[in-house]
């Protein structure tokens, strides 16, 4: 967690209250980190951290926005910021459709 509120310090994001969430809480089997955190401006961020080797594709994206819909229902709130932090490559469409879908999509994270 130390260098995922140094990484969002240095964008000048600060937060005043920061969480980790399990997948095992949401039903899930992946192997993602989760959090949720609330930024000192008042700003709710959903926040996935997704660390694999092998490309993430569309279908990944579908299965990232029910992962979003079930932390939302598990927390009973609607996030203003959702964002993945990704170190594998990504797919232009999968790309395209996050943000699509208000998504933040940080590459330079790790």
């Amino acid at each position: 967690m130390k260098e995922l509120t140094t990484y969002y310090t240095n964008k000048n994001i600060l937060f005043k209250d920061i969480k980790q969430i399990s997948p095992k809480e949401l039903g899930s089997r992946r192997k993602i980190d989760i959090y949720a955190g609330t930024s000192t401006d008042l700003n709710f961020y959903a926040i996935f951290i997704l660390d694999s080797k092998s490309r993430f594709i569309r279908k990944n994206a579908n299965d990232l926005m029910e992962l979003c819909e079930k932390l939302s229902t598990f927390l009973d709130h609607n996030f203003k910021k959702k964002e993945l932090l990704i170190s594998s490559p990504l797919c232009s469409k999968a790309k395209e459709y996050l943000k699509q879908n208000e998504w933040s999509i940080r590459v330079d994270f790790m």
